[in-house]
């Protein structure tokens, strides 16, 4: 196979939208781009369009007429899928490329695509899919995507994981394919800057001793968000140093959890900030002084403690398996997943700033070591490597 190459990716995902997948797709194309490869991206009718050289965004037509598509599986999400493959089989026929690049469940589009036309496919995988189970109906459903994706997997070329857990998970399917681990990076490459941390920091803090402890990420339940609203009436009743700024979620989320706020006496320490844009959130992030990571499902990492590392500052864990994959105790303290444990736990750094400064310090030299973009781009070009050594 050729060194550069005509590449198709399909994203099933929103794209660019603040949230996980998109935001590790934006630096796949941006590493693919700089490494010399010509991409066209298939993609969702929902997003903004981001200006990234030799990537051509082609999105397929919003039949359904939304302004948006929420995470997870759902009737919607699944009438694209399936005009994503119509759409793909007609881009495949009318042009010569080399791989097809899928996103989960895009993915088994790859796979079909690269079988129908003898050509490679990358399988990425980015989560867990029975982390997102709920209800019997889409527990169904998922067990039965689960059993698809493992048998797609197994005919992929190149089998792409966001983490060392869903490698895992991948070899134990049994699968032949060539399993590369690509961990995450940072949402943005940008640094924070110190007159904006400074103002921001300003803004935030009631006065200037006080703790700013801050969460980022969806308001899905998989994230741990119900873990985190009942541990802040705790913590705020117990210390009046602390402030909470929660960064993303929507405005109707946003409007429920204040209100449930308000009821417990506490929302005059919550500050709900929405969502930010990557390459403005490591100012706010560098402005903060603890950072909450309640996820309770999932063996993915969770692509917020990557921002937390580059950030500096010291992390309150759930003590589950998707956070340990890359916090260890040099850069977090643990808590039992239930509220009293995690309030616990934010209160004995708020207590003990030397211990805060520690576990920020390890957590920056992580992140200046392993989870930066130059890191990143060298993990994603072995990867395309192995595609060659297959010829």
């Amino acid at each position: 196979m050729k060194q550069n190459k005509h590449i198709l990716f399909i994203s099933p995902q929103p794209f660019f939208q603040w949230r996980g997948s998109p935001i590790r797709v934006r630096f796949v194309l941006k590493s693919l781009s700089e490494s010399g490869h010509t991409i066209d991206l298939l993609t969702l009718p929902f997003g903004e369009d981001e200006q990234i050289p030799q990537v051509r965004i082609i999105r397929v037509a919003n039949f359904l007429g939304l302004k948006n598509i929420s995470i997870g599986p759902s009737a919607a999400k699944l009438f694209f899928d399936a005009v994503l493959l119509f759409k793909a089989f007609a881009l495949v026929r009318r042009r010569q490329y080399d791989v097809v690049h899928g996103i989960e469940e895009a993915g088994f589009i790859a796979v079909l695509l690269a079988k129908l036309f003898c050509i490679k496919a990358i399988f990425e995988k980015h989560s867990d899919p029975l982390s997102y189970r709920k209800g019997w109906i889409k527990n169904l459903l998922l067990t039965l995507y689960a059993f698809v994706e493992k048998l797609a997997i197994k005919q992929a070329d190149l089998v792409i994981c966001t983490g060392p857990g869903l490698s895992e998970q991948v070899r134990e399917m049994g699968t032949s394919s060539p399993v590369h681990t690509i961990s995450d990076m940072a949402s943005s490459v940008v640094e924070a800057d110190p007159k904006k941390i400074a103002e921001i920091g300003g803004q935030l803090r009631r006065h200037p001793d006080e703790i700013l402890v801050t969460y980022v990420g969806s308001f899905a339940i998989y994230q741990g968000v119900d873990l985190m609203f009942a541990t802040i009436p705790k913590v705020c009743t117990s210390s009046d140093r602390v402030r909470f700024v929660i960064i993303g979620g929507n405005e109707d989320e946003i409007a429920r959890r204040r209100r449930a706020l308000e009821q417990q006496g506490v929302a005059d320490q919550v500050t709900f900030l929405g969502i930010i844009a990557p390459d403005t959130l490591p100012n706010y992030l560098a402005a903060s002084d603890i950072f909450i990571a309640p996820r309770q499902s999932g063996t993915n990492t969770p692509l917020k403690i990557l921002d937390y590392y580059k950030a500096g500052r010291a992390v309150v864990a759930t003590d589950v398996p998707s956070n340990k994959l890359i916090l260890n105790k040099t850069t977090a303290l643990f808590a039992a997943p239930d509220a009293d444990s995690f309030a616990e736990n934010i209160l004995k750094l708020v207590a003990d700033g030397t211990l805060r400064e520690r576990l920020g310090r390890n957590g920056r030299l992580l992140y200046e070591k392993e989870y930066n973009f130059s890191a990143f781009q060298k993990r994603l070009q072995n990867g395309y490597a192995e595609l060659d050594r297959q010829d």
